[in-house]
């Protein structure tokens, strides 16, 4: 989901953003980018939504590989810390995600993110955020570019081309259904990008999304309304 600025209010204090930086310059030297060592057996998926402008609700849906059937969904409510600002939106979502990943009995083999992963200016997506604090493999499957430059790809399902940027080849433009919108799969942490596609492609049935996130997505929407 996009979060635009209201301009209307005042820009980010330069020490917070200074601040933010240097944490994620920090955080770049942790990313590992490699083919997954597990037995994906329980992949979960996450989003968040924002309700008005001091409160966001964060949703995991977790479910089986490769059968995709819902096991369990949580979610958690909570304050939001810190105001919208371009490429930190991880600082801003992660704190309220790392609570409902909390509420799960079970815990996932791989996270699916409603997001990018290192395919952002300084590699710091919320995918790869989220794979670093809880040291587990994440997938970012967003759908927007925020990076890099592209060509399209083919118009049927699997097609994929990558996206470049400085000279890096830093997440695949996969096309999940027959003439649709490509969505933008990068590897967040402990992920490789082949794998990272791979898995996003299966996980497509039906949909435009993957069907871990595009859950996250329908039930961030109905818990919202029942808040």
């Amino acid at each position: 989901m996009a979060y635009y600025r209201n301009f209307d209010t005042p820009p980010p204090d330069p020490k917070v953003l200074q601040a933010l930086t240097a944490q994620q310059r920090q955080m770049q030297e942790r990313i590992i980018l490699q083919k997954p060592d597990f037995d994906l057996k329980l992949i979960a998926g996450c989003d968040s939504s924002f309700i008005g402008e001091d409160t966001i609700l964060s949703v995991f849906v977790l479910l089986t590989y490769p059968s995709l059937e819902v096991v369990e969904k949580v979610w958690h409510r909570g304050p939001v810390e810190l105001p919208y600002i371009p490429g930190f939106l991880a600082f801003r979502e992660a704190p309220n995600l790392l609570k409902a990943f909390e509420k799960l009995q079970q815990k996932p083999d791989l996270i699916m993110v409603d997001g990018h992963g290192i395919s952002h200016p300084r590699r710091l997506g919320i995918a790869t955020h989220l794979g670093l604090h809880l040291n587990k493999p994440t997938i970012g499957v967003a759908k927007k570019v925020l990076v890099g430059k592209y060509t399209e790809p083919a118009a049927t399902k699997g097609a994929v081309s990558p996206l470049i940027y400085k000279d890096e080849h830093i997440a695949n433009v996969l096309r999940t259904k027959d003439n649709v919108k490509p969505v933008f799969v990068s590897p967040g942490h402990l992920m490789d990008l082949e794998s990272a596609t791979d898995i996003a492609l299966a996980c497509a049935i039906k949909h435009k999304l993957p069907e871990p996130t595009r859950l996250a997505d329908h039930y961030a929407a109905v818990y919202k309304r029942e808040v």
